[in-house]
């Protein structure tokens, strides 16, 4: 959605509702950026969307694509409600980092009480990492958190009823409502111990929010709202291309190149399935050099020099894409994104 577009249609609804002596329109105005991040296999896809629509409304409308026969999905978010989506549709994750960092921001103030939660939560965020870090599967992960993670939050839920009930707590403080909103939520909060591959948190999907942050104030000055919607489009292809590890570049070449073999099987020309359908780099470079060479252009050698050897500006001519090689901040890093 083109930013612009919604701002005129704010102030457009705003001088409505003053015009009938109301402050505030009735329709909804706020502008919202909503990230996707699936993860199949071992793999992640992005998915982006701005506009109108909630998270949860977003989610929803993806969720009318997806096979009837395929499981509930596990979905993670924090507990906002404008994520929520109907009852029965997911298996509602909702994330313990928030809660950890809450409790941080509270020390200072509730010094004893919040150790309480954040020597536990450490434990259990320790068993994670080592899961991950011996690279189990998810059947050990969740056999893993079970035998010792569930304890300790059974733990918890225990302590958190007891300062509850027996008013060793202000309800109406944040702390006491940071309490109350755990015990609401300890279900989702506690799904990792119930079900294979649940995440203890959403970090991954808000560091990916950022790049899509960075596409929507750039759409603020899209020529037209199609042409916002392609950048949306372009950003998510991206976006899964950094996370797999692929040249995004290369990918959408490819892409575009393959258009009719795309729309045929769009699953065999995903970033990490269609490597192997590619011509390798050096013969796409070689390639492109000989195009060059046979329309007489004097730049198809590839020509690299450093300051020292020339003793001029440096510079780098690959077919005909120009660059100067001290510009960094070009570059593609073939790494998964982010680190």
């Amino acid at each position: 959605m083109r930013i612009v577009t919604l701002i005129k249609a704010n102030q457009a609804r705003q001088a409505h509702a003053a015009a009938q002596g109301f402050s505030r329109p009735k329709e909804r105005t706020g502008r919202f950026t909503t990230a996707l991040v699936l993860k199949v296999g071992a793999q992640l896809i992005c998915l982006y969307d701005s506009g109108r629509a909630h998270a949860g409304e977003n989610l929803a409308a993806w969720l009318e694509h997806r096979a009837a026969e395929h499981a509930l999905p596990l979905v993670m978010s924090d507990a906002l409600a404008r994520n929520d989506v109907e009852e029965g549709t997911v298996r509602r994750c909702h994330g313990l980092a928030h809660g950890r960092r809450q409790c941080s921001d509270l020390e200072d103030v509730f010094p004893s009480a919040c150790r309480v939660v954040l020597d536990v939560l450490t434990q259990v965020f320790d068993h994670d990492a080592e899961a991950r870090d011996q690279q189990r599967s998810a059947a050990a992960r969740l056999t893993s958190h079970q035998a010792y993670s569930g304890p300790l939050m059974d733990t918890l839920k225990e302590w958190l009823a007891t300062q509850v009930e027996d008013r060793l707590v202000e309800p109406h403080s944040s702390l006491g409502q940071a309490m109350a909103s755990r015990q609401n939520h300890w279900q989702t909060l506690t799904r990792f111990v119930q079900s294979a591959g649940a995440p203890l948190d959403n970090n991954v999907v808000e560091r990916a929010l950022k790049l899509c942050i960075r596409q929507r104030n750039n759409s603020l000055f899209s020529q037209s709202e199609p042409s916002a919607s392609l950048a949306r489009v372009l950003t998510s292809l991206i976006a899964t291309c950094l996370y797999a590890g692929v040249n995004a570049v290369e990918s959408l070449v490819a892409l575009k190149e393959h258009r009719g073999e795309v729309f045929a099987d769009p699953a065999a020309w995903l970033p990490w399935t269609s490597q192997a359908r590619l011509a390798p780099p050096e013969a796409t470079r070689r390639q492109s050099c000989a195009i060059w060479a046979r329309s007489g252009s004097p730049c198809h050698r590839r020509m690299i020099h450093s300051r020292a050897d020339r003793g001029t500006r440096a510079f780098a001519v690959v077919g005909h894409q120009w660059k100067r090689p001290c510009a960094s901040r070009f570059l593609i890093i073939q790494s998964p994104w982010p680190s």
